[in-house]
Formats: structure tokens, C-alpha cells, sequence
């Protein structure tokens, strides 16, 4: 049976286990089927050579570690590594799913996508993704519904701090532009944020931004 956040258990509590790092299940679960190894789906969207990788990479393991799970022991785990390539990520996510994981960890917007188009019924838990909301992933960031929850890469607030900061920075700034492609869906909570948030406290955004 996969457990994915029921009323007892907080959603926080999930993602903390799988935060930064890991997955965790409910006690009780882990009481009635102590013997079962569990299996994690990981998907990167990037190569398995970058430094930032191995970091997190090793940060997963520790986190699994420190919930009392071992690779190969009680737990077991399949990871791809996406390389920034496309194909190879809709054919990885398709891989996973077609595993039968008790819960998929995913790294970025389009692992997480590809993965929500392979299965709206294993758990998914996503980090370093941009905007949730505006690409779909999520219904809210407060009731994520569907099979995903996770971390953004930063919160929409953060954006309108950036328009401040530039207001500090140079003062006589009176106007400021947004660059962004208006057909890519992640992006558009946080400038949505900048329009309502910032437009009339930092400066001007100029129109069709």
C-alpha cells in the first residue's frame, strides 16, 4: 500500500524525510512491514558528474542514513541521471514508474513533469523546482493535491525583493523591465508576484512584460 500524506501524517514531516534528502513512511507502517525493503525512484535532471550532483547525492544517502535506512539493506534505490537531455528523461521517468517505487525523488522541473505524465498515483517529491504552481505541478503551494509535493527553488516573495534591492542599489531607477518567455510555464507565479507586489512600490514594469 503507498501512503502519501494522509491527515495524520503532516506533510511536512514527509518532505523533511525526503528533504534535502530522503523519504519516510507512516510508524505504523513501518511496524507491520519492517521486513519489506522499500524502493525510491530517483530522477535528476542533470549529469551525475557535477559537483552539485555527488553533494546532494551524498546528502540523500546520509538523510536515508539518518532515518535508519541503508541502501541495499532496507531500502533500495534506482537513480537516473538525465543529463539536461530530454529523451532521456521521459524515457527514465517511464523506467521508474514501470518499477513500482514506493515514492520517486525528482530534481527539477522537467524530471517532475515527465514523471507527472508517466503516473498521477506514486508519490513524487520534488526539489530545486522553479514555480510549481505556474508549471502545473501543484493546484497551491498551501494544497498541492495530485500525487506531488516538494520545495521550490525559492518563494515568489523573494522576486519583489530583488526589484528592492535594485531600487537600493540605484535609486534614480524609475523604470524596470521583466525579460522573460511568456511560453514557459514555470515563471509565471513569480512574475505575477513582481506585478502585484512590487509595480507601484519599486519602479515601472513596462507593458507586454
Amino acid at each position: 500500500m503507498v501512503y502519501f500524506f494522509p491527515n495524520e501524517v503532516r506533510r511536512r514531516e514527509f518532505i523533511l524525510a525526503l528533504g534535502g534528502a530522503a523519504g519516510m513512511w507512516p510508524l505504523a507502517s513501518r511496524a507491520q512491514q519492517a521486513d519489506r525493503v522499500r524502493r525510491i525512484g530517483v530522477l535528476v535532471g542533470a549529469g551525475a558528474d557535477g559537483l552539485d550532483a555527488q553533494a546532494r547525492q551524498g546528502a540523500f544517502l546520509q538523510g536515508l542514513q539518518q532515518l535508519g535506512r541503508t541502501d541495499g539493506r532496507d531500502v533500495r534505490i534506482d537513480t537516473r541521471w538525465g543529463a539536461a537531455n530530454t529523451d532521456d528523461i521521459r524515457k527514465y521517468a517511464a523506467e521508474l514508474v514501470a518499477l513500482a517505487p514506493d515514492v520517486i525523488l525528482a530534481a527539477g522541473n522537467a524530471p517532475v513533469e515527465r514523471l507527472l505524465q508517466a503516473t498521477r498515483t506514486v508519490p513524487i517529491v520534488f526539489v530545486i523546482v522553479i514555480d510549481p504552481v505556474g508549471s502545473g505541478i501543484v493546484d497551491s503551494l498551501s494544497q498541492p493535491g495530485g500525487n506531488a509535493t516538494g520545495f521550490m527553488q525559492f518563494e515568489y516573495s523573494l522576486t519583489a525583493k530583488w526589484l528592492e534591492l535594485l531600487k537600493q542599489i540605484a535609486p534614480s531607477v524609475t523604470r524596470a523591465a521583466v525579460l522573460r518567455d511568456s511560453t514557459v510555464a514555470a515563471g509565471i507565479g513569480q512574475f505575477s508576484y513582481v506585478r502585484q507586489r512590487c509595480g507601484g512600490r519599486v519602479g515601472q514594469l513596462l507593458p507586454g512584460c
